[in-house]
């Protein structure tokens, strides 16, 4: 999608923090972040939301969640996984995407 700031972060056309890259994930510090770490976690394949979202794609995304989570220090403590879908479900970006947020002690409220 060419209008996708996402899609433009993967094609590096526009700068990210990218804090992790493999062939198929990628992951950036969020730009307005909600606790001490924010990830943004994206397939470099544009999917519109978790509507549209595969096995594969969804197995990627998982297990790059697990290794940044690793890669933060924040797997034994704790951390939160969030993603929103679809206008009512507060997307505000029409790319698949996962927020890890982690850092502190995360309170019961919604993003």
């Amino acid at each position: 999608m060419e209008d996708c700031i996402f899609c433009k972060i993967i094609n590096k056309e526009i700068p990210g923090s990218i804090v992790y890259e493999n062939d198929k994930v990628l992951a950036f510090n969020d730009i307005n972040p909600q606790a001490p770490v924010h990830i943004i976690v994206v397939p470099k394949k544009h999917v519109k939301s978790v509507m549209e979202a595969d096995r594969e794609i969804s197995g990627d995304l998982i297990n790059a969640i697990q290794e940044i989570a690793k890669e933060q220090g924040v797997d034994e403590k704790g951390f939160r996984v969030i993603t929103n879908c679809g206008e009512d479900g507060g997307q505000t970006v029409n790319h698949l995407h996962f927020h890890i947020l982690a850092g502190k002690k995360l309170s019961e409220k919604i993003l």
